[in-house]
């Protein structure tokens, strides 16, 4: 399709509206901003891509951060979030395992090997009862004496006690996903409300740790949506923010879904560090099979963490093939000073 005068003129407006006010200022896009990137016509993407990269550069630079996630326990999860194998209420392959103690601290050495920062300790808990947070006590306690690595949790829905307690203990930032749009939440998980995932977030920050707090994209919902939850997410101002794309998984009710297109999760990519300009933007669950061969392409429109080894009921890449993509690009691993 032929580009008008007209439009051209609009391209040029809003890239430099997003120079000016995001490259310049870190002021991240507003939603009506972020649907003028989106709409963009195919031949100014590389445009918008290229000034996503020189936002991470400027408000994050050139380090990466790497993390190693483990499962303390997985599956058996009394909640029906309709994009996870862990849910046991769906007939999954998964079945529920827990690892003790001496397993973890391997997996943190094995973690902390590859240059990691940051080692998350991961339950498929509604929240943690008092069993888990027993576990999670001795767990950071003993990956604390032996590893040189940050310890970060995901374990549900806290109480401001347990939230306390995690900050105490030394836990570094805390996951919790919003996952969508309070709008469309209701449609993909019923037995807990958006509202109790943002609450858990608040306590997060009230006690001190660093929020990570996410996104999952390709479960159903709208672009509305998603530029939604991207103002929802600069409300909150999370440390991190990690962008997994749905790997439609047998057994759930999104098991036959379709996988997000590499070209359209690259424009989300792009925009999400367009809105979110300092923010940790990580890649997480997914890209293996919505990218395929453009993950570096990601690692220069936005991208500036990501996730290595497995995730927990999906199989990623190797670490071995993300820190040879690293040391292509030239992208440095971050430090542990700088991250503590």
């Amino acid at each position: 399709m032929t580009t008008t005068r007209l439009e051209t003129n609009m391209s040029d407006e809003i890239l430099e509206v997003a120079r000016r006010q995001v490259l310049e200022q870190g002021i991240g896009l507003n939603q009506a901003q972020a649907l003028e990137v989106l709409t963009l016509p195919d031949e100014r993407v590389a445009d918008a891509l290229a000034l996503a990269h020189e936002v991470r550069m400027q408000w994050c630079g050139p380090a990466v951060e790497v993390e190693g996630i483990v499962s303390l326990k997985t599956g058996g999860c009394p909640e029906d979030c309709h994009f996870c194998s862990q849910s046991g209420r769906f007939p999954t392959p998964v079945r529920a395992v827990r690892l003790d103690i001496p397993a973890l601290v391997r997996a943190a050495h094995q973690t902390a090997a590859t240059g990691a920062t940051e080692f998350c300790l991961v339950a498929a808990v509604r929240g943690p009862d008092e069993r888990l947070m027993a576990q999670v006590r001795e767990a950071v306690a003993a990956i604390q004496a032996e590893v040189e690595i940050n310890i970060a949790c995901s374990l549900g829905i806290l109480t401001r006690e347990q939230a306390e307690e995690l900050a105490t203990l030394g836990v570094h930032r805390y996951n919790h996903n919003l996952e969508t749009a309070r709008s469309f939440f209701p449609q993909v998980v019923t037995t807990h409300t958006w509202d109790e995932r943002l609450d858990t977030c608040s306590l997060v920050r009230h006690y001190g740790m660093e929020l990570c707090c996410g996104a999952l994209l390709g479960i159903g919902e709208s672009v509305d949506q998603r530029i939604e939850l991207l103002t929802q997410l600069q409300d909150l101002d999370p440390t991190e923010v990690p962008v997994n794309f749905l790997n439609p998984r047998p057994g759930t009710p999104l098991g036959e879904a379709q996988v997000t297109g590499a070209l359209d999760a690259i424009r989300w990519i792009a925009l999400f560090r367009l809105a979110l300009p300092s923010v940790i933007l990580r890649y997480a669950g997914g890209r293996e099979i919505t990218l395929r061969e453009l993950q570096a392409l990601g690692m220069t429109s936005g991208i500036n963490a990501l996730i290595v080894g497995n995730y927990l009921t999906t199989l990623g890449r190797s670490a071995d093939e993300d820190l040879q993509m690293l040391a292509d690009l030239r992208m440095p691993i971050g430090a542990l000073s700088a991250a503590i």
